[in-house]
């Protein structure tokens, strides 16, 4: 009977909610409008427990404090963080209740599954829930991606110029790829536009070029590399910001024009929310793109090059209207986005750059000689220090203001402190890492067997936590760990959307008819997946 009763009150004070009750109650909450408080009641100053207001009334406030969070745990997170402040000071601190957000979390991911990895003290709980939800209904609602979708066939012929239409990669190309590949076009390629007639600086230009063409030829012989082809960007837009709170949040998804004439290896989010794109290719190009418009804004050219790059450009890295390229060709060229893509600097090194990280005015570069380099992106000579931490070529990096992270072909993951200029921890893995995500003490990388590996980073100290198999069967390219959403791509064609717990709940996986070299998320929330 008690069942019976509760049932019918949290039926009720959810339809007062709602605004749809056809009781007449002493107060009234339409989620669509702003709250007036009744004559001769004081709302704003109302006790909090055991019960919102005196037991006399009948009205949603008038229920225990258990009842009316349990109601309001069915809310979208949306809703109690951008409507319910609005109503009253009572119900907004419903939505400051941590346990409340905690216990939303615990049934988004699963009894079974922990969340988060990392410490729970000062965890952002609803940002987190928030994300995780728009997660879900961008991916798994009807008219989202679906738990099985083929985004090949998905985007064929969608977005200007017949996106769906360039060719494709077949296996992932570079550094540190065990998975199946061909070798095909591109490597060996004869370096186009090269002038007739050379100076001095000419020559020496030329000579890092062609060792730009003899590293490119090196991984297409180890197996390591390949081109073939168009190169296409694909993005998937999910639920657009200040949207009424439970409006549908199925995802659009579409492909860039395949403007690219070899092989995408790498993607960065840039400008206000995410709304530019940049693109690196084994066509030696950056290119800009506007995601709102889906057009080619810019293809970004050298001083006196038809190019980005003398070399396949491997990686990017941007903070604030800085953009930075790295390339085969051994150096790492400056964009400024202000000046509208303008090169405002050129960094020499010597060897190739297959990884970036950008902090303010602070720009570190993995490259293939075992070096992970610290430039200085305002001095005209910018080499700060180079740091041998590795026995092979510096995969990927991952850096705060207080640590560096890198992993190596060798199998190793290295911590080094900036402030005290030395090396913290060195850790050797039975694998090598090929991609990493680092945030609010966690750390999370994708392996050369598929696997994901989970580590906890707390004053200087690197532990490894867990590893998970979540289905990919080869290298993994690709992840990206925010509060409430991890993305995860391999060579195997793949990317898969999950919930960040442990293990990780998939919600979906895409099939390519290519590899996928890179996803990035829009940060911090998923309004746009490019990938």
């Amino acid at each position: 009977m008690s069942e019976t009763i509760e049932t019918l009150a949290e039926r009720e004070a959810a339809a007062e909610l709602k605004g749809g009750s056809n009781v007449d109650h002493e107060i009234q909450l339409p989620l669509n409008a702003q709250y007036k408080e009744p004559a001769g009641q004081d709302l704003q100053g109302l006790a909090l427990s055991p019960s919102l207001a005196s037991s006399e009334g009948t009205g949603l406030l008038s229920l225990p404090w258990e009842m009316v969070a349990r109601i309001v745990s069915h809310l979208p997170a949306e809703c109690v963080i951008t409507v319910l402040p609005q109503v009253c000071r009572a119900l907004r601190d419903v939505g400051t209740d941590s346990a409340a957000w905690q216990l939303r979390a615990r049934r988004l991911i699963g009894p079974q599954a922990s969340f988060p990895l990392g410490p729970v003290d000062g965890f952002d709980w609803p940002a987190a829930c928030l994300e995780m939800e728009q997660l879900m209904g961008g991916w798994a609602q009807p008219g989202g991606a679906g738990p099985d979708a083929d985004w090949d066939r998905a985007v064929r012929g969608e977005g200007p110029g017949g996106g769906g239409e360039g060719a494709h990669q077949e296996g992932d190309g570079g550094p540190g790829n065990d998975g199946e590949g061909r070798a095909g076009h591109g490597a060996g390629e004869a370096v186009e536009d090269r002038e007739q007639e050379m100076g001095t600086r000419e020559v020496d230009e030329a000579a890092g070029e062609m060792e730009g063409e003899r590293m490119e030829r090196a991984m297409v012989d180890l197996g390591e590399g390949h081109g073939q082809g168009g190169g296409d960007v694909i993005v998937g837009c999910g639920p657009r910001p200040g949207g009424p709170p439970g409006a549908s949040t199925g995802l659009e998804h579409f492909c860039l024009p395949s403007v690219h004439i070899a092989e995408v290896n790498c993607l960065l989010l840039v400008g206000p929310e995410g709304g530019l794109c940049a693109s690196g290719s084994r066509d030696r190009n950056v290119i800009l793109w506007d995601l709102r418009e889906r057009q080619l804004l810019h293809t970004l050219r050298a001083p006196g090059l038809f190019s980005s790059h003398r070399g396949w450009v491997w990686c990017l890295a941007g903070h604030g209207p800085l953009l930075c390229s790295g390339s085969f060709d051994s150096t790492v060229r400056l964009w400024d986005l202000e000046a509208g893509g303008a090169e405002c600097g050129l960094i020499r090194g010597h060897a190739a750059v297959l990884c970036l990280s950008c902090q303010a005015d602070v720009l570190l570069a993995g490259s293939v000689d075992k070096k992970v380099s610290i430039y200085d992106t305002r001095a005209a000579e910018p080499l700060v220090k180079s740091l041998h931490l590795h026995g092979s070529a510096v995969l990927c990096l991952a850096a705060d203001d207080k640590y560096i992270l890198s992993a190596s072909k060798d199998g190793s993951l290295a911590v080094f402190d900036w402030q005290a200029g030395k090396l913290l921890q060195k850790m050797k893995l039975k694998s090598y890492i090929r991609s990493m995500s680092y945030g609010g003490q966690e750390v999370w990388a994708g392996d050369s067997r598929g696997i994901l590996h989970t580590f906890s980073l707390q004053n200087g100290s690197l532990r490894a936590v867990s590893q998970f198999d979540v289905g990919h069967r080869s290298l993994v390219t690709g992840v990206h760990r925010s509060l409430g959403a991890l993305y995860t791509c391999s060579s195997d064609r793949t990317i898969k959307v999950h919930l960040p717990s442990a293990p990780p709940r998939t919600l979906c996986t895409l099939h390519r008819q290519s590899a996928v070299n890179g996803v990035r998320p829009a940060h911090p929330t998923p309004h746009a997946h490019t990938l």
